[in-house]
């Protein structure tokens, strides 16, 4: 099994392996930087490197600079994604964003880990788990989204969160670590769209 098998799994793996796919990752921080250096007027041109970046990129997706991440081939949009400023995704794993999601400013999506045991740390053994983030989904500023966590379809995070484990669909959920606060109910919605004068 190479390398990039090995990124598509759960198990730890030794990050001082040699089959380490060192140029895919300087690939990705190449685009990362070029993507970076774009101005906002050049539409075209962020969406061109983001398809070049991802592995599979909707054509609505929007991300704002700067933006970072490890391999770029294991992040995946499904529809209209928005992602604020300063947004890292460390994608170890793959990293599945589907429709209508709205991703804040400063949030960190870290597929990969270490061991708690100092020893395996030292030895550069590296976790990583997927990320599952639903439809319809808004992560809150500065949110940290933690391996394995998926969030379920039309769930809000809140601000500075900390999701370690799964959040259901439907809720509003904050805090560190992050915890169910409510369901998303009928009060959260408006009809009346509210303009400033």
């Amino acid at each position: 099994m190479d390398m990039l098998q090995v990124m598509q799994k759960t198990e730890p793996y030794s990050a001082c392996n040699q089959d380490m796919p060192l140029e895919l990752q300087r690939r990705a921080k190449a685009l990362c930087q070029q993507y970076n250096s774009t101005g906002p007027e050049e539409s075209e041109r962020r969406s061109e490197l983001l398809k070049q970046l991802f592995g599979d990129c909707h054509p609505l997706t929007f991300i704002e600079t700067s933006f970072h991440c490890d391999y770029g081939f294991n992040i995946h949009t499904h529809g209209l994604t928005v992602v604020n400023y300063n947004c890292v995704i460390l994608d170890t794993s793959p990293v599945h964003i589907y429709e209508n999601a709205f991703i804040g400013p400063g949030v960190c999506i870290a597929c990969a880990g270490h061991p708690m045991d100092a020893a395996r740390r030292a030895q550069g053994i590296v976790t990583s788990a997927p990320v599952t983030i639903g439809k319809d989904v808004w992560i809150g500023a500065n949110a940290v989204i933690c391996g394995g966590v998926t969030i379920g379809e039309g769930s809000v995070i809140g601000a500075g969160s900390v999701v370690t484990k799964d959040i259901p669909a439907g809720v509003v959920a904050a805090g560190v670590p992050c915890r169910v606060l409510r369901p998303a109910d009928k009060e959260d919605r408006t009809d009346e769209v509210r303009h400033l004068p």
